[in-house]
């Protein structure tokens, strides 16, 4: 790496509009990725878990004085309190980049509550009051089929959404359309939206993942090398479609397997929100850093995932489901389940401070 570029990743955004964000609240991962041209990070229950495991002794005093701030208050109560001041830590640690980038980039995501998936209302309603808590605070809430209808509130109301639990070209464009109404209704009441950021996740990995999943239980056998280029594939086709459309939201890649989850996005005008352990490895590999993004996935993949297997088809084409779909889609469900255990944990290693285990 030449001197004009501290890394891989530090290059990947100073030669092209792709931007990276880091997957975590972990303070030191996230002072890592700024350094190396990170514009924003991203949180859930689950990474404040894993943050919790890796930086207890950053959080260990503050979770004792929660409990005992809020004497009257559930586990439930002191882990959401929890999770709010790791993505408001996040948000400061993200301000000069957000003033630099004029209130465009900087901004931290917060995840709604998962159990909430169903309820739109909710959703929003908690979406709007994370909204409050910092300045550049972004918002995620699932791409479920209530989901899209707390995306366009939660965007009318003024709130930066980052829809998530989303894996398919047909989902990310009921997103970006649910965001454009949202949008569309702020500006016709004269409401600025000038310096709104909107995002949409397709967790490619997670795609990754399930299309291995249903090779293995139907006995499907296909090129191995091509199941790794299923969420590359939806993406590219999902971002083509993006720009075609205009739509205002821009495309975010998360949920690591490979390095074609960044390098075949490299020049794309989209977001790469990447785990610290594959920010070290892409930093310390020699994958070339050059635009990739406008080139197509081989077709010969394309037209083997999609005559093999239907659930790639459904992820692929623009309307491969309906929204009444999505929730039972492979890729929603077991993400919903992992998010949903994963909070339960948290809420376990809390209720550990609360109730001491007298046996240990």
């Amino acid at each position: 790496m030449s001197d004009t570029y501290k890394s891989p990743l530090h290059k990947t955004v100073s030669i092209s509009d792709t931007d990276v964000w880091n997957d975590s609240c972990s303070v030191e991962e996230l002072n890592y990725a700024i350094e190396n041209g990170a514009v924003g990070a991203t949180t859930n229950p689950v990474i404040v878990g894993n943050v919790l495991k890796k930086e207890m002794h950053l959080w260990e005093g503050r979770i004792r004085q929660l409990i005992r701030e809020i004497p009257e208050g559930s586990e439930e109560d002191v882990a959401w309190k929890l999770n709010e001041e790791m993505a408001v830590k996040g948000a400061e640690l993200l301000k000069p980049v957000f003033h630099r980038e004029k209130e465009l980039k900087g901004r931290i995501s917060i995840q709604t509550n998962a159990k909430y998936y169903r309820n739109w209302k909710r959703m929003a309603d908690q979406a709007a009051y994370f909204h409050t808590l910092a300045p550049n605070i972004q918002v995620k809430i699932p791409a479920t089929n209530a989901g899209i209808k707390a995306i366009e509130d939660a965007t009318y109301r003024g709130v930066n959404i980052n829809a998530t639990v989303c894996f398919t070209v047909p989902q990310s464009l009921v997103v970006a359309e649910a965001i454009e109404k949202g949008l569309k209704r702020r500006e016709a009441e004269g409401n600025d939206t000038s310096k709104m950021s909107p995002v949409c996740t397709i967790m490619v990995g997670r795609l990754d993942d399930w299309i291995k999943i249903v090779a293995n239980k139907e006995n499907i056998i296909v090129n191995p090398d091509y199941l790794e280029w299923c969420g590359v594939a939806a993406f590219k086709h999902a971002y083509s479609i993006f720009k075609e459309r205009g739509y205002r939201a821009r495309l975010l890649a998360a949920a690591y397997r490979n390095h074609y989850h960044w390098s075949e996005f490299i020049g794309g005008d989209v977001i790469l929100t990447i785990p610290y352990k594959w920010q070290k490895r892409f930093n310390n590999s020699d994958i070339e850093v050059k635009p990739r993004m406008n080139n197509p996935v081989d077709p010969k993949i394309v037209e083997e995932l999609l005559d093999k297997f239907e659930d790639f088809r459904r992820a692929y084409e623009p309307e491969g489901m309906t929204p009444e779909e999505f929730d039972s889609y492979g890729s929603t469900a077991r993400t919903l389940r992992s998010f949903i255990q994963g909070y339960e944990s948290l809420l376990g290693t809390i209720r550990d401070f609360m109730i001491p285990d007298p046996d240990v």
